[in-house]
């Protein structure tokens, strides 16, 4: 019966989660803010208030364009746990980039997509057992990655139904992914040489960070 419900339950909890990382941040800004102004934080009556305009704060305080991006294979979880997560970080007031797959046209990684992750401050990459059978997902990924190494994002993966462990090695469906592309690119040269290494790469580093992992399995 906890599975049926597990998909609300654990958005629900990564959102409040999150809430309270952006909440800190938020706080830390308007501290800083009334140190230096002198004011003493309660001007305007704005401390009734503070509670149901905490989320919008933060939204647009940050200095980028979304609070979160999110990264999912659509058939394997926007449905259910995606859109559970969706919902619950927009009503914390947490702006929230969704991308919808099933929209894209062609397999050109769209320049849209590009700035939404850029623009993001933190980035969570939903993994499922097809997230590697998506090359809009690793071309996402690959970008994740660059981002943190410049210093301008934080990855906190989810790890939905695979184990870190086939994300980190890709091992089981992710190497049945691998073999599916590689084939491709044999065949039709579909992608540049560097594009499958980079995409490995990427998935390696990603499944090393310590996210959240509800695949219920213990080999990380």
């Amino acid at each position: 019966m906890a599975w049926k419900f597990l998909p609300s339950l654990a958005a629900a909890a990564f959102a409040a989660i999150l809430f309270r990382l952006f909440s800190r941040g938020g706080d830390q800004a308007r501290s800083t803010e009334e140190s230096a102004s002198g004011n003493d934080g309660t001007a305007g009556g704005a401390s009734s208030t503070h509670t149901s305009t905490e989320g919008q704060e933060v939204a647009t305080s940050s200095g980028y364009d979304y609070e979160v991006f999110l990264s999912f294979r659509g058939p394997d979880t926007r449905a259910g746990f995606t859109d559970f997560l969706y919902t619950s970080l927009k009503d914390a007031g947490i702006r929230t980039f969704r991308d919808d797959e099933e929209l894209r046209v062609g397999e050109k990684f769209a320049p849209e997509l590009l700035q939404a992750i850029e623009q993001s401050k933190i980035s969570i990459p939903i993994f499922s057992k097809g997230y590697a059978s998506s090359p809009w997902c690793l071309n996402e990924l690959v970008q994740m990655v660059e981002c943190q190494k410049n210093g301008r994002q934080k990855i906190m993966p989810i790890f939905y139904d695979v184990a870190p462990s086939v994300v980190r090695h890709q091992i089981e469906d992710y190497a049945k992914a691998f073999r599916s592309h590689e084939k491709k690119q044999r065949k039709k040269q579909r992608y540049d040489e560097e594009t499958i290494p980079k995409w490995k790469a990427a998935l390696s580093a990603v499944g090393a960070i310590n996210g959240w992992d509800l695949s219920g399995k213990t080999n990380r």
